[in-house]
């Protein structure tokens, strides 16, 4: 994958918390319980799937079953896009490119609690544990690059772009 360059108004680094924005971003990540990833299908066709995730403030970890297109395509090719739903009827939107690789430590897991504490409120169709059996590849994405913006009418525009 070639490094995403700064593009006009990008700053190098990760999110300040300190910043209204950013800490904004950072709550929507660790909080909204879907985000879509964008991988690329060895012909060069796009695919994309809504996926749970646990953001750590810098990387995001996703549990995929073993012999899905995701995992076939991020074999072939490791780039990837990640976005959370447009929030706030499309006005509100969080963007992350970035690289997958898979996690080979047996502690990562479905079962790690800060992922069962995510998902505890949301009907499940298997029980944590058999979730975790079947949802048994970890992946892990480390952005290069996010793009965030609210655009809502009314309001003055924020947008954050960064590189890491």
């Amino acid at each position: 994958m070639t490094e995403p360059s700064l593009s006009k108004g990008e700053k190098e680094h990760s999110l300040d918390l300190t910043l209204r924005h950013h800490a904004h971003i950072d709550h929507r990540l660790r909080t909204e319980p879907i985000i879509w990833l964008g991988t690329t299908r060895p012909d060069g066709r796009p695919h994309l799937v809504p996926v749970w995730f646990l953001w750590d403030g810098s990387t995001v970890l996703i549990f995929s079953l073993p012999d899905t297109q995701k995992v076939r395509n991020l074999r072939h090719n490791p780039s990837v896009l990640l976005a959370l739903n447009a929030a706030d009827q499309g006005y509100d939107v969080v963007l992350l490119e970035g690289r997958a690789s898979f996690v080979s430590d047996p502690s990562v897991r479905g079962t790690m609690p800060a992922f069962v504490e995510k998902y505890a409120s949301l009907p499940r169709r298997w029980a944590a544990d058999e979730w975790a059996e079947k949802f048994s590849v970890p992946i892990r994405i480390t952005p290069a690059r996010l793009v965030g913006w609210i655009t809502r009418p009314g309001i003055a525009a924020e947008r954050t772009a960064l590189k890491f």
